[in-house]
């Protein structure tokens, strides 16, 4: 059984872009398995996984794991390749443009598939009809986070301070239409209140600045700042998803102060449009037993990721409401990339 997110950690506003995953999540990875029209020969050669990212990152890290896992099930090598470039378009690209055979896909992200089409004028790929869907794995909480010597300890002295010197105070975040740098927006937008945002090239910069309080806010992937904010050289102020992150279970949530609010960074796999569905199907199964072993698990609470699994359909489903969700978000930023 795959140990998924429950209601109760992620509330009923997450829910409604998965009301029918959860529950199905681990029966449909068995049909799929066992159903009668599953590929007799696929695969007959090593599968290539695309991460649209440099290596190091989280994303980089569930898809090593979850790749490891599937050659086991699979019988055939799952071959991770690092294709990082324009926030993850050249990779999500370039699987788009493979040969829909299954044996090229994709680690998609709530960049690739929901915030670049907002954020691009020109996009090398439609995120819905573009890939066959395949698994929801799991989803990522950022963190609000300042630098200790800052005077706000929670999320409501926080807007008191913004709200109070609506020109005093800018956050980090590591790039321009970044999830965090919209996570951001989204909080200002939610409190009503100002702070100008500092973009950096990448998440690690922008730490460094924080911690040496050159800025004093920051928006961060949760693992990222985990060890600093164990060891008290940052402060977290709340977590990003609607309810508290098991890792950090002292830790309140944003929405406790800020209700509605909420954001998360998600992984999927996806594979080319056209792929069969017997491809899909035997992936979906690998996939979803990938992510329920123990052993993965564990290691993905390490760093706070919270496994989901999902059929395609319900992946789809969950596009397209991302989609719905950061469209508005990026248009009132004001956020463009060429």
């Amino acid at each position: 059984m795959f140990r998924v997110t429950p209601r109760a950690v992620f509330g009923a506003k997450f829910g409604t872009t998965f009301r029918t995953l959860l529950a199905a999540a681990s029966a449909a990875a068995f049909a799929f398995a066992a159903g009668p029209s599953a590929a007799q020969g696929f695969p007959d050669r090593p599968i290539t996984l695309v991460i649209p990212f440099s290596a190091g990152g989280s994303t980089d890290l569930v898809g090593r794991l979850v790749a490891q896992r599937m050659s086991q099930e699979l019988g055939q090598s799952v071959v991770v390749e690092n294709k990082g470039g324009a926030g993850g378009n050249l990779g999500a690209a370039q699987v788009a443009k493979a040969n829909p055979d299954g044996y090229t896909i994709l680690m998609g992200t709530v960049a690739t598939h929901a915030l670049n089409p907002a954020l691009y004028k020109k996009m090398p790929y439609d995120p819905v009809t573009s890939f066959a869907p395949i698994s929801l794995l799991a989803v990522i909480p950022n963190v609000l986070v300042v630098n200790p010597e800052f005077p706000a300890k929670t999320v409501s002295e926080l807007i008191e301070l913004l709200k109070k010197d609506p020109d005093k105070y800018s956050y980090a975040s590591s790039g321009n239409g970044t999830p965090l740098h919209l996570s951001g927006e989204l909080f200002k937008s939610m409190a009503g209140v100002q702070m100008q945002h500092i973009p950096y090239q990448g998440a690690g910069p922008a730490l460094n600045d924080v911690l040496a309080n050159q800025v004093p806010i920051m928006f961060d992937n949760l693992p990222s700042s985990a060890g600093h904010i164990k060891s008290g050289k940052l402060r977290a102020l709340g977590v990003t998803t609607a309810k508290r992150a098991p890792s950090f279970p002292d830790v309140p949530a944003i929405a406790e102060t800020l209700p509605g609010y909420e954001t998360y960074t998600w992984n999927a796999l996806f594979a080319p449009a056209g792929t069969p569905p017997e491809a899909v199907a035997k992936l979906n199964a690998a996939a979803n037993k990938a992510i329920a072993d123990p052993a993965v698990q564990a290691r993905l609470a390490d760093f706070s990721a919270i496994v989901v699994g999902s059929t395609p359909a319900e992946l789809e489903a969950h596009v397209k409401a991302e989609i719905a969700k950061w469209a508005p978000i990026v248009k009132a930023s004001g956020a463009q990339l060429d």
